[in-house]
């Protein structure tokens, strides 16, 4: 299948898109994110083919539940595999396009596999309630995760798994960041928002939440670095480490440099931003360089600051580890069927070791920021336990109110994060 089309190609067909989000489904079957093979298409196809390819991986364990009920035997073609995949989740959930979707499919498929496309799609018109009636009693196909997902949920969450997982299988919402250095208000922003065709509401001062998301190029200010995109779970790490200006702090696992920009934004600080990929770490600068803000972008291991460290102690430190990136599986989908059991306790491994080798950076009453974008709790208040049980000196600090820790599930207005604050005792 080719997705390659002129530039000049403003409006293209469905067949064309279909044909394009094949290429970044293929990728997850072959067991890599799709998101080089989007980014690589041609402007014009990339919402389409993005959306396509998006619902298709959120309905991966629906669609692979119907295609065995469809299929007489395995299809090996991937490529063929994956167009059944897109157009069955797009069948599905859109009924009333069942002519032109087929047509259109039938159009994207390769030559030998064009007959199949269509028998397979009218096949499950036709046994469409029965199918559905199916794929709802299943556990794998009702809540689209891996059984082995929604196990640790369920263990953790007895009374709210079922809503976790649902969350999990929407549409992220879209939020904002305005620039504090802009000294652009929220009700001024969202009057600019309303001349460029959107429309939002303020979730704090400086967060605000599009009723519908907009490419960033018609939004007002971006390009003269007043407003970034960041989810506002992800902006309340700015908050919550209590940074001041005049304080050296270090953003550990920096990339693309959200957290690192708001804190700039914020005050006036010594920033370093360490990243252990050169690729990633361009992003930074990158973003920095935007939003007109600068810091010290240092690439390396955060398990061996021998390597990157120059021994001056940090007042704070925001430990932005890597992790299952549970609470963030609806706008990245592929990562629920990437993603292994065992990567978990791979995933818990490196957090600890990162928190262990970070902790002797931090000056004596200094504060660390724990964050993952993650839900389970063996990431998340497991960890923290693990490691205050671990360094004597180390106090927890609350998070809000009373709470030691302040663990979000993705909602109409965040993604799923977790934050714990550490404070080393003189």
């Amino acid at each position: 299948m080719n997705a390659t089309f002129p530039p000049s190609f403003r409006n293209p067909p469905l067949s064309r898109a279909l044909a394009a989000a094949v290429g970044a489904v293929v990728e997850v079957l072959a067991g890599r994110t799709p998101e080089t093979t989007l980014a690589a298409l041609p402007i014009e196809l990339r919402p389409a083919a993005r959306d396509l390819a998006m619902t298709a991986l959120r309905d991966y364990g629906r669609g692979d539940f119907f295609l065995a009920r469809l299929l007489e035997r395995p299809l090996k073609d991937k490529a063929a595999r994956s167009l059944l995949l897109v157009a069955l989740a797009r069948l599905e959930r859109r009924p009333e396009e069942a002519h032109t979707l087929v047509d259109q499919a039938v159009e994207a498929a390769d030559k030998p596999f064009k007959k199949l496309t269509n028998a397979i799609l009218r096949h499950f018109q036709r046994r469409r309630a029965e199918l559905i009636a199916a794929a709802d009693a299943d556990e794998v196909a009702s809540f689209r995760h891996p059984r082995w997902w929604l196990a640790l949920l369920a263990e953790a969450y007895p009374e709210c798994w079922r809503e976790i997982a649902a969350s999990g299988n929407g549409h992220p919402p879209m939020t904002l960041r305005l620039n504090a250095r802009c000294r652009i208000t929220s009700a001024e922003f969202l009057a600019q928002l309303a001349k460029a065709g959107g429309a939002g509401q303020t979730l704090d001062e400086t967060a605000i939440l599009l009723e519908a998301p907009l490419p960033v190029e018609r939004l007002p200010g971006f390009q003269a670095g007043c407003v970034s995109v960041q989810d506002w779970g992800a902006q309340q790490a700015a908050r919550l480490l209590d940074a001041q200006d005049g304080m050296r702090v270090l953003d550990a696992c920096a990339a693309p440099g959200g957290k690192s920009a708001h804190l700039l934004e914020r005050h006036e600080i010594e920033l370093t931003a360490l990243e252990v990929d050169a690729a990633r770490a361009r992003r930074i600068e990158e973003n920095l360089a935007r939003l007109h803000l600068a810091a010290k972008v240092e690439i390396g291991d955060a398990r061996k600051p021998a390597g990157w460290w120059d021994g001056r102690l940090f007042e704070r430190i925001l430990a932005d580890v890597p992790c299952s990136a549970s609470g963030v599986v609806r706008r990245h989908p592929d990562i629920k069927w990437l993603r292994r059991p065992e990567d978990v306790a791979g995933f818990a491994q490196t957090q600890a070791a990162i928190l262990d080798a970070l902790w002797p950076l931090l000056a004596p009453g200094g504060k660390m920021l724990y964050c993952t974008c993650s839900v389970f709790p063996g990431e998340n208040a497991g960890q923290v336990r693990a490691f205050v049980a671990r360094h004597p000196d180390a106090r927890r600090l609350p998070t809000g109110g009373s709470e030691e820790e302040l663990q979000l599930m993705p909602s109409a207005t965040h993604d799923g994060f977790y934050y714990a604050l550490l404070e080393k005792m003189p």
